[in-house]
């Protein structure tokens, strides 16, 4: 049994992962604003049928396939909810440099990042109030989905906006703020990453090979349902499958730090960050490779 303060401690390191990882969210989606033009985001919003295939595959396909494997690897709650987490919450900042690895559209996989990162404040929350019970056995795991939507509000699309906004009135401002920004988003996440590991690398390391087979196979799914929705135009397909494959996990460190502080929840939710990052990544540089060979992109 913990003691007072050993239960005390925990509390408190949770609290500060906590407020940690909303910072780093808010100062990583303030600089992807300043990053990013509105003409960008016009050219994808106006795009009804690139919208539309975008939301398809992001809030119901890649979240079905995350819900289909962990049924499927018969994963604990608790550890199912972390991973589910993270599949419902696209809007990754790095789509753009992993299709530009990968030679696809740059700008359509910018344009979809803004895009998916505002709309997923709101229907992030929502895909994971509905699908979690799937998942939880007979655990009573559940979110405020009226509270997250506050906190995701305040917390990315605020700061995003903020830096869009920047970057439309202020461009010359926008360009010596972003290096600095960027720089920071980086110590910010190192330090973020670096102290949960701290706190949970028990289970990092008890991490079964069976575990990573299934983060792989969530990657692929997800990096397929973009492909497979992409359209027609090879570069647009490859930005779709990029954009759509990494998922944003700092949006869902905030969601698992606010409704499962302490629990493996945080702690899956960052072991797919890891892998994935180093997964796609590699894929990219791969998919770049056959790009121009009537490989992947054609």
């Amino acid at each position: 049994a913990t003691t007072p303060i050993v239960e005390q401690s925990r509390m408190s390191i949770d609290r500060i992962v906590s407020v940690l990882v909303n910072v780093t969210l808010i100062q990583l989606m303030a600089a992807i604003g300043l990053g990013v033009t509105v003409r960008q985001v016009a050219a994808v919003a106006t795009n009804a049928r690139l919208v539309t295939a975008a939301a398809l595959a992001n809030y119901v396909v890649v979240p079905l396939c995350a819900v289909a494997l962990l049924l499927a690897f018969k994963s604990p709650p608790l550890v199912a909810a972390g991973f589910l987490i993270v599949a419902v919450c696209p809007g990754a900042p790095y789509g753009p440099p992993f299709t530009a690895l990968a030679k696809g559209d740059v700008a359509v996989s910018v344009g979809l990042m803004a895009l998916l990162a505002a709309s997923s404040a709101f229907l992030s929350p929502l895909a994971l109030k509905l699908l979690l019970p799937l998942t939880a056995g007979d655990q009573n795991l559940a979110i405020d989905v009226v509270k997250m939507d506050a906190t995701l509000l305040a917390t990315q699309l605020l700061p995003l906006a903020v830096g869009v906004l920047i970057r439309a009135r202020r461009p010359n401002l926008a360009e010596r703020l972003a290096g600095p920004a960027k720089r920071l988003s980086l110590f910010l996440n190192v330090l973020t990453v670096g102290l949960i590991i701290a706190v949970q690398y028990r289970f990092l390391l008890g991490v079964r090979p069976i575990g990573y087979l299934g983060m792989l196979a969530l990657a692929l799914a997800s990096v397929g349902a973009g492909w497979s929705l992409g359209g027609p135009g090879g570069s647009r397909r490859t930005a779709m499958a990029f954009s759509t494959g990494v998922r944003n996990v700092g949006v869902g460190l905030v969601i698992a730090t606010s409704s499962f502080p302490g629990t493996p929840a945080v702690t899956a939710a960052l072991a797919y960050a890891l892998f994935q990052t180093l997964a796609l990544a590699l894929l990219a540089l791969i998919w770049g490779r056959f790009a121009g060979r009537d490989g992947p992109t054609a």
